[in-house]
C-alpha cells in the first residue's frame, strides 16, 4: 500500500517560514501527480498546490501564489512545500496527496492516496 508521511509542520509567528516534506513509499512516484491540501478547522479540505509527475507543470491556490513554492525530489520520492510570508489564516493541517496518474489536479476527488496531515500553526 502507498504510504506518505508528512513532517515539518510546527508553530511559527506572522510573517515566518516553514518548509513541509512529504516522504512517498511503494509507489512509482515520477508517475505520480503529488498535491498539499490543508484543512482548517470547520472547514473543508482545500487545495494548496500541485506538481506533476515530472514536476515541470505546478498549480497553486490563488491565496498562496506566490508565497508557497511546491517541489519534489523525484530521486528521493520526496515532495515539499516551502511557505512564506505565512500569515495566521494558513493555520491549519496539511495534508500530503498522490495521484495515480502523472498529470496534476487541483481537488480533492482526484487524489488517490493521503498521509495523516502535519499540522501548521501562525500566531499573530
Amino acid at each position: 500500500q502507498v504510504q506518505l508521511v508528512e513532517s515539518g509542520g510546527g508553530l511559527v509567528q506572522a510573517g515566518g517560514s516553514l518548509k513541509l516534506s512529504c516522504a512517498a513509499s511503494r509507489l512509482s512516484f515520477s508517475t505520480y501527480a503529488m498535491a498539499w491540501f490543508r484543512q482548517a478547522p470547520g472547514k473543508e479540505r482545500e487545495f494548496v498546490a500541485t506538481n506533476s509527475g515530472s514536476g515541470g507543470v505546478q498549480y497553486y491556490a490563488a491565496s498562496v501564489k506566490g508565497r508557497f513554492t511546491i517541489s519534489r525530489d523525484n530521486s528521493k520520492n520526496m515532495v515539499y512545500l516551502t511557505m512564506n510570508s505565512l500569515n495566521p489564516v494558513d493555520t491549519a493541517v496539511y495534508y500530503c496527496a498522490a495521484r495515480r496518474k502523472e498529470i496534476a489536479g487541483t481537488t480533492p476527488y482526484e487524489y488517490d492516496y493521503w498521509g495523516q496531515g502535519t499540522q501548521v500553526t501562525v500566531s499573530s
